[in-house]
């Protein structure tokens, strides 16, 4: 295990792969062409509209899936699975999140972070019990994390495995919630703590939900993804073999972030493949609608939020086969910081996106009978799916200020450190020579040189309460996110450009997000709150401090 990273090590100056040149912009292979030929076939069968009152999947349709071999897409061959590698995968999950999110889900789940976990961490004997039935489809898997109480602070779960005094086995009690495909899965990946006295001593399990003592609950009304099974599951006394254990004891938490770095790509290609649609329904729509005499698509705002569209999607889709590349190269490679930016760039662009879609639609796009509102109502848990839009907005500056703070645990260490992180940064050239994205790369880094500043002058002003300054973190985040995607984008462009491809289009849409850079690179350089936030904060603590009366009036306005 090279456990390599990319963007960790560039915030600390050191360019020791050769992640520029190497990078290739996936193209379908005639496996996955066949795969998805065969979703669209299959699924053009059923209503949407009629599946969403059913709430669920057609046992027929379901059979379907399982024959095209669409839960066995990243299980090697040798367990029975398709053996596609990460970029194929996520290419076929962008189509399907096109054709239906509530279907797409249900073997992203399956594959991102259900059976993840075994392809990562399972022993032999695991795989060769476990794989072939998840390949065929038999037996479906879910990621059995969050709890009633707990979300993304999952070192905190209240779920307990007590190991039995002869070693055999460990006794599972606790409650998981929104587990997706819960209701259909006959298998979790399951985490529990190991020792009440630990926080975040947990132990990653392979638990059989037709065990005594698993209670699947009754599914969940949701807002939107209907066709998708999202249950509660109970564990009472559930003897769970301790073969059946993942990894080592105490592994559970490194392996459930592990597993989620695969989800939040997952996502990430969703958002392309959501995003990608709505520009089509868009620009159709524009064309067709006739408003004053001419199609609306000749007004400027109906043109900004086409073009703005299309510059975000390129973006994630450029951020999401980047990373994709990084896990390709090396399976456990350290991707936290870019998988986090995939998902929160994919999946807040793409809200944003298909509610444009439906604005450009009109009083159409407010109706049943066509997919926008659908689309907006199934899309919208992704903001919230593995790890919130606010979580993300912090998480990976405080990743970073963790990292620098092992290093250097002094002030005067850490003054240093900040003295050379003032002068020395490595210079990055892609060999594809064009000064356009030459010009991309250097605003790159120079976002990541400030972000990197700002984490040091933050770290010896704030100290350990660096973690309460939400707002500072997001500005570092912005900008971290912001050059990543001009790292991602400028990649996507070279490996196009070396491939023999006109790439004069996408390097439109990487001067447009240029552009949007140098915004966020202006607007997110303080060390202390802006005005704004600092009246933000002084609404809420007056809020605070109002009493609670339980009545709406004149004297709250």
């Amino acid at each position: 295990m090279d456990q390599g990273a990319f963007l960790e090590d560039l915030y600390f100056g050191n360019l020791g792969g050769d992640y520029f040149s190497s990078f290739r912009v996936p193209s379908c292979l005639p496996k996955t062409e066949k795969i998805i030929d065969g979703c669209l076939a299959l699924v053009s069968r059923y209503s949407p509209l009629k599946l969403e009152e059913k709430s669920e999947v057609p046992e027929d349709l379901l059979q379907g899936l399982k024959e095209l071999g669409l839960f066995g897409l990243i299980i090697p061959e040798e367990y029975g699975g398709l053996g596609l590698d990460m970029a194929q995968y996520l290419l076929i999950t962008e189509q399907l999140a096109r054709i239906d999110m509530g279907l797409a889900i249900i073997p992203l789940a399956h594959l991102s972070i259900g059976v993840k976990g075994v392809l990562l961490y399972g022993t032999d004997d695991q795989k060769r019990k476990y794989l072939p039935p998840a390949a065929s489809g038999d037996t479906i898997f879910a990621f059995a994390l969050t709890e009633p109480k707990i979300g993304s602070d999952a070192q905190h779960i209240e779920t307990r495995a007590v190991r039995s005094e002869d070693g055999s086995h460990y006794l599972l009690n606790g409650t998981k919630t929104y587990v997706t495909n819960g209701g259909i899965a006959g298998a979790l990946t399951l985490f529990a703590g190991l020792a009440t006295e630990r926080p975040g001593y947990l132990g990653a399990f392979i638990v059989e939900t037709g065990w005594d003592g698993v209670k699947v609950g009754k599914p969940m009304l949701k807002m939107g993804l209907h066709t998708s099974s999202t249950t509660m599951i109970r564990f009472k006394n559930v003897r769970v073999p301790a073969e059946n254990m993942l990894g080592s004891p105490g592994d559970g938490f490194r392996i459930a972030m592990s597993v989620l770095n695969y989800g939040r790509l997952g996502l990430g290609a969703a958002s392309v493949g959501s995003m990608e649609q709505a520009v089509e329904d868009m620009i159709d729509r524009a064309g067709k609608r006739i408003q004053f005499g001419i199609p609306i698509q000749r007004f400027e705002l109906i043109q900004e939020m086409i073009a703005r569209a299309k510059v975000n999607s390129f973006i994630a889709r450029a951020m999401t086969y980047f990373t994709s590349g990084l896990l390709d190269r090396d399976p456990f490679a350290r991707v936290a910081i870019e998988s986090s930016h995939t998902k929160l760039f994919g999946t807040s662009r793409g809200w944003s996106t298909l509610n444009d879609a439906l604005q450009v639609a009109g009083g159409a796009g407010y109706l049943k009978s066509l997919p926008y509102e659908k689309r907006l109502r199934d899309f919208r848990v992704t903001t919230v799916f593995e790890g919130t839009t606010e979580i993300h907005s912090i998480y990976p500056a405080l990743y970073l200020a963790r990292r620098i703070a092992k290093t250097q645990k002094s002030k005067p260490a850490m003054f240093l450190a900040f003295a050379a992180a003032l002068i020395g940064f490595p210079h990055v050239t892609l060999p594809a020579g064009d000064s356009r994205i030459q010009g991309a790369l250097s605003l790159a880094m120079s976002c990541i040189r400030q972000a990197r500043r700002m984490l040091y002058r933050g770290l010896m002003k704030y100290g350990r309460k660096l973690v309460e300054q939400e707002f500072f973190l997001r500005r570092v985040t912005r900008l971290s996110m912001s050059g990543f995607g001009l790292i991602s984008g400028s990649c996507y462009i070279s490996s196009l450009a070396k491939a023999g491809h006109n790439v004069d289009v996408q390097v439109r849409l990487l001067q447009c997000f240029i552009e949007e850079t140098r915004l966020i690179k202006q607007q997110n350089r303080n060390l202390t709150n802006t005005r704004w936030e600092q009246r933000l904060k002084k609404i809420i603590g007056h809020i605070d401090s109002e009493p609670v009366t339980g009545k709406a009036g004149a004297e709250h306005t």
